[in-house]
């Protein structure tokens, strides 16, 4: 069982990213790709924060691994414990190696508890929850929807975090919310941005910002918070101005996130890079090994991790994979990224940006950045269909 096995492509990874990769390699005529990926059910994670919202349920965005891995395509549910790329080895768990050709890294992040002295005792209790966790995202709801009156505290880390502005998505729909119900008025809503804006985009920052004054939102952005105190439900904020004692009846957080383990601990990893895997941005292979690319939230791409910047990642891979093989010029990724952000339970406005957030849209008209149901509508529930029949089927380019 444990016999050494060989692969063209190990893609480790079964998220968004590595599924995509894997259907565009097999588009593309690769015959043996290999994905690790340990998971049994698969998330379309841009819903999650629908689900903190009270707009969706986890059954909208979950499926079976095994209907989501492209066909052709050998999966092990395993954990990776290592990659060799001396070697060209990828170590599992169970004690198998995968030797590969080439290997595309993309596990995702993990959220840092260790970050916020406090934060994963404060999630365990009632008061404050997160839905970048499945397994807490309809907690999100239920705790905002049954606060009637009290403080609303929303804490948006950029420490990793995927798609960190979508953090903002369960504060809006939450206060539009309240605000039906006619209990806005008797809730304090506080943000705490550690950024200097809400989104790395000028004009869709502004759309936000007059969002949020709107519902009465207090926003402080270069907050951070060092600490949080379940027991008495209060947390410790690092502003420009000095420290904040602040208190809360309702807690949300979009946590810091940090690699996996076995990537922070690897040489895959630079001290430049802060425990991802230091690729170049431009054409997302490793600095110093040309046979391991990077993609997704655990390579440093320069840009805001989101689906939109993967929809133009994955078919960079496919395409330099090829490329270096047969000696051909490697594309590069521009650090395209998307942030949707709902400002209500029916608008939505979308900020696309390069890596030095400049505004690259998509479409020249109509301007996306405003707010509006079309925008929401597709996002809630259009783009859930093209990622689960377009998307993950390699159709990228």
């Amino acid at each position: 069982m444990n016999a050494p096995r060989h692969h063209d492509v190990v893609i480790v990874g079964g998220g968004n990213a590595g599924i995509s990769l894997a259907a565009k390699l097999r588009r593309m005529g690769c015959h043996d790709v290999a994905i690790v990926e340990p998971k049994q059910l698969h998330h379309y994670r841009p819903l999650l924060s629908y689900v903190g919202g009270g707009m969706a349920t986890m059954e909208d965005l979950t499926r079976a691994q095994t209907k989501c891995i492209p066909d052709g395509c050998t999966w092990y549910a395993d954990h990776v414990t290592a990659i060799d790329p001396d070697r060209s080895v990828v170590h599992l768990s169970a004690g198998r190696e995968l030797h590969y050709n080439d290997v595309a890294v993309c596990p995702g992040s993990r959220v840092d508890w260790d970050a916020i002295t406090g934060a994963e005792e404060a999630v365990a209790t009632p008061a404050a929850a997160t839905n970048y966790l499945p397994e807490m995202a309809e907690k999100t709801w239920t705790m905002l929807s049954s606060l009637t009156a009290g403080r609303a505290v929303f804490v948006i880390s950029e420490r990793h975090v995927p798609c960190a502005p979508v953090g903002l998505k369960p504060l809006f729909m939450a206060a539009d919310h309240w605000r039906r119900t006619g209990t806005l008025r008797d809730i304090d809503i506080e943000l705490l941005v550690e950024g200097t804006r809400l989104v790395n985009h000028d004009d869709a920052d502004r759309e936000l910002r007059a969002a949020a004054e709107s519902y009465g939102v207090r926003v402080r952005t270069r907050a951070t918070v060092e600490a949080i105190f379940a027991v008495t439900r209060s947390l410790r904020v690092q502003t420009p101005e000095g420290t904040d004692e602040l208190s809360y009846d309702a807690l949300y957080l979009a946590p810091p996130h940090r690699a996996p383990d076995w990537v922070a601990e690897s040489d895959l990893a630079t001290p430049a890079s802060e425990g991802f895997v230091a690729v170049d941005p431009r054409t997302l292979r490793h600095e110093t090994h040309p046979r391991v690319w990077g993609l997704g939230d655990v390579a440093t791409v320069g840009t805001l991790p989101s689906g939109g910047a993967l929809r133009k990642q994955v078919p960079v891979v496919a395409h330099n994979i090829a490329a270096q093989r047969a000696r051909r010029s490697l594309r590069h990724y521009d650090g395209y990224s998307v942030a949707p952000v709902t400002t209500s339970r029916r608008e939505l406005l979308l900020a696309e940006f390069d890596r030095d957030g400049n505004p690259q849209p998509t479409v020249s008209t109509p301007d996306l950045v405003r707010p509006r149901r079309s925008t929401f509508v597709f996002d809630r529930y259009l783009e859930p269909q093209v990622y689960w029949h377009r998307l993950l089927k390699g159709n990228v380019s």
